[in-house]
């Protein structure tokens, strides 16, 4: 039977909390009858955050899942160098190392960067470079839509919910507006972000996830608040940079 109702999240960033509160606004009144069928998660479920093991293990436990790997999660496996990330970011994947669990390792070391599902494809950057680009303007998702021949490409990565359209016209791309708790009808072709679970950086503190029907083609994109300040405190707890515990309640 093919899937129809997903839900789409993304940038975890160990932020146990926010993700606990996304998979119950996304399931609803009704835990029988959630409104979501199966996960795709685009990646970083890891990095910046206290909680990464049980991060790891709720998400690998999710129904239908699909999950890419991120840019924190390489990091954290040693397949990227640490030069390459600020030096907050630098301590939080030194000390994830640190606690990760072998279960966990595992589970990251099995996740692709890029892969295409029921026709979408998914990627955790950009579909030209899966684990490095952002797509932040018109200008980059122009050049990225030539990589896909999907109608539709998610990704995440910049923390930050955008909708860019590809006109069939005449090939203009342009930054859509967001219809915030309502379905969107999706136009081919389009790529999606769905904002971050963990660590959202548009300004908007609560967690950031999407619904997507693939029998009706609308996109859902939601917001959700959760216990900031509970993250905060773990985040000191375990001697991570206060810097990561105030950029949380402001959403940067």
């Amino acid at each position: 039977m093919q899937t129809m109702k997903v839900l789409v999240i993304s940038d975890i960033h160990a932020n146990l909390t926010a993700l606990e509160a996304v998979l119950a606004d996304a399931t609803g009144p009704d835990p029988k009858q959630p409104r979501y069928d199966v996960v795709w998660c685009l990646g970083d479920l890891v990095g910046y955050g206290p909680d990464p093991n049980a991060c790891v293990e709720r998400v690998r436990n999710l129904p239908g899942l699909v999950c890419l790997i991120g840019n924190h999660d390489q990091a954290v496996l040693g397949e990227i160098p640490l030069s390459r990330f600020n030096y907050d970011a630098r301590r939080a994947i030194e000390w994830t190392q640190e606690v990760l669990s072998e279960a966990s390792r595992d589970f990251l070391l099995s996740l692709p960067s890029k892969t295409v599902v029921e026709g979408v494809t998914l990627a955790h950057g950009s579909p030209r470079q899966p684990i490095w680009e952002y797509i932040l303007d018109p200008e980059a998702a122009a050049l990225n839509f030539e990589a896909f021949d999907t109608d539709y490409c998610l990704v995440g990565h910049s923390h930050v919910p955008l909708i860019f359209h590809c006109s069939p016209q005449d090939g203009l791309v342009t930054l859509r507006s967001i219809p915030w708790a309502r379905p969107m009808a999706m136009e081919p072709r389009m790529i999606l972000n769905p904002g971050s679970v963990g660590q959202p950086r548009d300004m908007d503190p609560r967690a950031a996830y999407a619904l997507l029907n693939l029998e009706t083609w609308t996109w859902e994109a939601r917001r959700v608040e959760y216990n900031v300040l509970q993250v905060q405190e773990r985040i000191l707890e375990a001697g991570l940079p206060e810097r990561q515990a105030l950029r949380l309640l402001a959403g940067w």
